[in-house]
């Protein structure tokens, strides 16, 4: 039995289409062109706040908008779950550790409001014994604070972090935490220069995996 914290956005949902159709409105209203799929995959992973600069930036637009671009973008976020699906075996996955005698708990960098949201349209809300989002702290991962923070949460002890990026990856080594990295998700670095523990790509192994770690 051991603490089990998971990334959301690319681990256990697949919430680009939301975040590509929000963005897209945010960038209409500046009159400039909208994203597709594909690059706006490429934006997340490090919050909201990232995700507009991002966008600015591959748009030319003054970086003097972020504040005004951001806050739209947050307005719109708390609601874009409607798009969003889980990844196959998610909810499977889910059981069996809990089962195990897992504490489960997310440690994200999507703000804490639109997080609890899809958490709520998902019915996983009670799942997880702490959330932790990307403005919960005055940090945001990769800096290790919001992990440690959501781990101690869960009464600390021995723990996995479940995460599919380069942010996720690099968190979790700064924490000192083994980690599982999904390769579903939106990473852009090949698998093998990722530093992890275990690597699947389907939610039917992690149980195993868990099991493993915490034998």
């Amino acid at each position: 039995m051991g603490v089990i914290i998971f990334d959301l956005d690319g681990t256990l949902i697949d919430s680009a289409p939301d975040i590509c159709a929000a963005g897209n409105i945010v960038l209409r209203d500046q009159g400039v062109a909208e994203m597709d799929l594909p690059e706006a995959r490429s934006f997340i992973g490090s919050g909201a706040p990232i995700l507009i600069e991002r966008m600015i930036a591959a748009r030319g637009l003054d970086p003097a908008l972020k504040d005004t671009m951001l806050a739209q973008l947050l307005d719109l976020y708390e609601d874009a779950v409607h798009l969003t699906t889980l990844y196959p075996g998610v909810t499977d996955c889910l059981d069996a550790l809990a089962d195990a005698g897992h504490i489960l708990g997310i440690c994200t960098n999507k703000p804490e409001a639109p997080t609890k949201s899809v958490l709520r349209h998902f019915d996983m809300q009670d799942r997880f014994g702490a959330v932790f989002g990307g403005d919960t702290l005055p940090v945001r991962k990769p800096d290790p604070a919001p992990l440690l923070a959501c781990h101690r949460a869960l009464g600390g002890g021995p723990a996995l972090y479940v995460g599919d990026s380069e942010v996720d990856a690099a968190t979790a080594q700064a924490a000192a935490l083994p980690f599982a990295l999904f390769t579903r998700g939106y990473r852009k670095t090949p698998v093998d220069e990722l530093p992890h523990t275990y690597v699947f790509d389907h939610f039917d192994a992690l149980p195993d995996i868990a099991a493993r770690c915490f034998a």
